[in-house]
């Protein structure tokens, strides 16, 4: 936490009691609150309504943390790290914490249900004070902001957030569903909840650390018990092919050799290859064989012819005769 963010926290907290205490002693800031309601600008600007009924979405809170949550995993899932998905559940814990106890508080009236003119509205049950959709905008939308890894993209993160934001807060205003001040309030709480995210960096790491290793530990034991509860065929099987892939992973017999000086022995069965993998004999290159022997007639060879010397002694016999 930088002095520069302890001095925007304390001056950010002061505008919120600021706020607070001129609703509640009926300043000029709920007369602006009447005058901006009954002026009634979804009347004004009727051509706009249908679109600003979609953009406030951008500030629910359901909608606006799937989206969040989508990207926050994706990095997180990419960096191998927790850090983003706590980031976004601490600003959201927190939210829900301090702007609903202030809701349900002060119980403050919306303007569609407001009974008498020039009233606050405090203490008669509703729940509109502060805004939660500009405060929601400007936590879920200010996060991305915060967890930017160069300064460019944390300065159009934070300019993009606050445009949002402004954007969402407005909106309610013009369709009715919220007084000024709630805006207003609205605005300084999400603030406050992205200033005050540093102070719980320690304990972030600390879940962080705690999860990583239990998940560590419980992934060791499932491994250990599977292994304890494997058939000992299975686990026989499994240790051979561990000691296969061991005796793969050794040099060959021939370049172990051309390494070894000549003469040194070497102990009996180390660096043994494996026979070579010869490829399956078809049925028709054998020689069916019994135990009388084969099959095949013998092959008849052709006998060398006689030397020329006994062809002439059998041609002076055949004169002779």
């Amino acid at each position: 936490m930088s002095r520069t963010r302890v001095w925007l926290f304390g001056a950010t907290l002061a505008v919120y009691v600021a706020i607070v205490v001129g609703v509640l002693t009926t300043s000029k800031l709920v007369t602006l609150d009447w005058q901006v309601m009954l002026w009634r600008p979804y009347k004004q600007w009727p051509q706009i309504h249908a679109f600003l009924d979609y953009f406030v979405v951008l500030g629910q809170r359901g909608p606006t943390a799937v989206m969040v949550l989508a990207w926050l995993g994706w990095r997180a899932w990419r960096r191998r790290t927790l850090h983003p998905l706590l980031v976004l559940g601490t600003s959201l814990l927190l939210l829900n914490i301090t702007v609903g106890a202030v809701k349900y508080g002060l119980g403050r009236l919306g303007p569609h249900y407001a009974t008498t003119v020039g009233s606050a509205e405090m203490f008669a049950g509703g729940d509109i004070f502060p805004s939660g959709h500009t405060a929601n905008a400007v936590v879920t939308w200010g996060v991305l902001a915060y967890l930017a890894t160069t300064p460019r993209a944390r300065r159009w993160g934070s300019v993009g957030s606050a445009l949002l934001a402004l954007g969402v807060g407005a909106t309610t205003v013009y369709l009715g569903t919220h007084w000024v001040s709630d805006v207003l309030l609205g605005w300084a709480a999400g603030l406050l909840i992205l200033l005050a995210l540093p102070w719980f960096e320690p304990a972030m790491a600390w879940a962080e650390d705690f999860l990583t290793g239990s998940w560590a530990r419980r992934r060791d034991r499932s491994r250990s018990l599977a292994r304890q509860t494997m058939p000992a065929a299975a686990l026989a099987r499994q240790q051979e092919d561990s000691a296969d892939g061991t005796q793969a992973a050794r040099p060959s017999v021939a370049a172990s050799s051309a390494t070894t000086p000549a003469g040194t022995a070497t102990a009996p069965g180390a660096n043994t290859p494996h026979p070579p993998i010869r490829p399956p004999t078809g049925r028709h290159e054998r020689t069916p064989s019994t135990p009388a022997g084969s099959r095949r007639p013998p092959v008849e060879r052709p006998r060398p012819a006689p030397p020329l010397v006994h062809q002439q002694a059998a041609r002076r016999r055949g004169v002779a005769g």
